[in-house]
């Protein structure tokens, strides 16, 4: 990838991990997962040695089992999202194989325009300012702005940004856990003039019991990411009155079957929710779009991973873009897999 900053570190290539759940009906599931150590604490390494333990448990049993078949990774080993995600994708795109149907009409949804925002790495405020002019002029509507290391260059980076840019395109902001209490309320208080549609994960989770406080103190709306992995971790949220919003990853989850039970939960409160990501390839990014126009509670998109710089595209079918629309064919199941000639040069472990 090109070298791209958040507030926890720089990545310079994606770690990710392609998989293949084959069946005796004579076709097989994919599925691809992207390690984020900083984030969730997997690498590509930890989520290859966990993935040929988990394929084990599944030898000889239903692929059509979908909750049965989880349940067996999460007795065996709790925690590793990242790549129990891989497995769930491959369950549900057997599953919606097997119907006959595109993943998200198994699911039980319906198309609908999907636009993504666009994301800004953190660098001088002058240099992102000119990213986000160029995005502009690229079509792009929506502007996410990776910030958190510096809470007083962060305001000055959003008014520099919001200066060039003018008032009509929409700004969020993402501190990516980068901020103390104090520097959260700093900041938010001092972007409040600047319009910003919501900010995700200002403080570390360890501070999650000093959000309901923000949330009192902040012009800006919270969206709650690292604080939610799983539907216990959105009740217990929403309840204390910590976030308005919620972003959903399928790295985080550990794929479709959790993010849902995450998604309806939120509906339920009232609690929009966003479909985000790590740095996946159109693989798993098509089933996220499947997953989006099953959930209307998703109201946000920032489905943008594959235009911040991949070097190589894997995939074949999937997701295309049209600007920033997201629109995919209606195959069965997830539509999408990994070209044979990009497959060659990895490494391949069968069991």
């Amino acid at each position: 990838m090109e070298p791209f900053t958040i507030a926890t570190g720089t990545m310079d290539h994606a770690q990710n991990v392609f998989i293949r759940v084959h069946t005796n009906a004579g076709f097989y599931g994919v599925g691809e997962c992207s390690a984020f150590p900083m984030i969730v604490g997997e690498t590509q390494d930890t989520c290859l040695i966990m993935a040929r333990e988990f394929a084990r448990l599944w030898i000889g049993k239903d692929a059509l089992n979908i909750a049965g078949r989880l349940q067996d990774l999460h007795n065996f080993a709790a925690h590793n999202t990242t790549i129990k995600s891989a497995f769930d994708m491959a369950l549900y795109d057997i599953a919606a194989k097997n119907a006959g149907l595109p993943l998200y009409k198994f699911l039980g949804g319906g198309k609908r325009i999907v636009e993504s925002d666009i994301t800004i790495g953190i660098a001088s405020p002058a240099v992102m300012a000119d990213k986000a002019v160029s995005f502009k002029q690229s079509g792009a509507k929506i502007l996410k702005v990776k910030l958190g290391k510096d809470a007083a260059k962060d305001v000055e980076r959003i008014k520099q940004i919001r200066e060039a840019v003018g008032d009509k395109i929409k700004i969020r902001i993402d501190a990516n856990q980068g901020w103390s209490f104090d520097d959260a309320v700093y900041a938010l208080q001092a972007m409040g003039e600047y319009d910003i549609e919501f900010c995700e994960q200002p403080m570390r989770t360890w501070y999650d019991d000093r959000l309901p406080e923000l949330m009192q103190l902040s012009p800006v709306k919270i969206m709650a990411d690292e604080s939610v992995y799983n539907h216990h971790d959105a009740r217990k949220q929403i309840n204390s009155g910590s976030c308005h919003y919620i972003n959903i990853k399928l790295a985080k989850s550990g794929g479709i079957f959790e993010a849902k039970q995450i998604h309806d939960l939120a509906a339920s409160k009232g609690i929009v929710c966003m479909m985000g990501g790590m740095l996946e390839s159109r693989i798993a990014l098509s089933a996220k779009l499947h997953f989006v126009y099953a959930s209307p509670n998703i109201k946000f998109y920032d489905m943008d991973t594959c235009m911040l710089g991949h070097l190589e595209d894997p995939c074949i079918g999937g997701v295309i873009y049209d600007g920033y629309k997201l629109d995919i064919d209606d195959k069965n199941g997830i539509g999408a897999d990994a070209d044979e000639t990009f497959l060659e040069k990895c490494e391949k472990f069968t069991v």
